[in-house]
């Protein structure tokens, strides 16, 4: 499949060191984006849609979340920039519900931690429906690729 990521780069410039929690979400993010997921660019100005597999490249630089992508013989084919204003809510809730798993986790007995899990895995859905809409127009992800992708948004949102 050609509509897809295959590499992806996250620029830690001026970013506070992740947590041992942190660095493992985004550890699992990157991985389970590169085994699945679906990522295509619209035709634009009159142009056919850029063929990937695509290098994807995150940031965020002047408060703006910047997707720099390329193909995989490294041609830039795009860069976007998105407000981080529309995550700012839902990156604050994710953070706070993670806290309070990963602090349940090693002291809390199993279905009480079920119960934040799935609090936490609504508030990550909301994320990824809310990357979806501000990527329209500008790239067409799935759920799930979504999903990842908004892990590692709240990745360079740590700190």
């Amino acid at each position: 499949m050609t509509n897809r990521i295959c590499h992806i780069e996250i620029d830690h410039q001026g970013l506070a060191l992740p947590t041992p929690e942190i660095e493992q979400e985004r550890q699992v993010a990157i991985f389970d984006l590169l085994e699945d997921n679906s990522f295509a660019l619209p035709a634009r100005d009159g142009r056919l849609a850029p063929e990937g597999p695509f290098r994807l490249a995150l940031a965020i630089r002047e408060g703006r979340l910047v997707f720099d992508i390329q193909t995989e013989a490294t041609e830039k084919v795009g860069e976007f920039h998105l407000s981080l204003g529309p995550f700012r809510q839902v990156v604050k809730d994710y953070f706070q519900i993670c806290e309070s798993y990963f602090d349940a986790v090693k002291r809390l007995p199993p279905s009480q931690i079920e119960a934040i899990d799935m609090a936490r895995r609504g508030i990550h859905n909301e994320g990824a429906r809310v990357l979806q809409e501000r990527l329209e127009g500008k790239a067409a992800v799935d759920i799930d690729t979504a999903r990842r992708l908004f892990t590692l948004i709240c990745v360079l949102h740590w700190g």
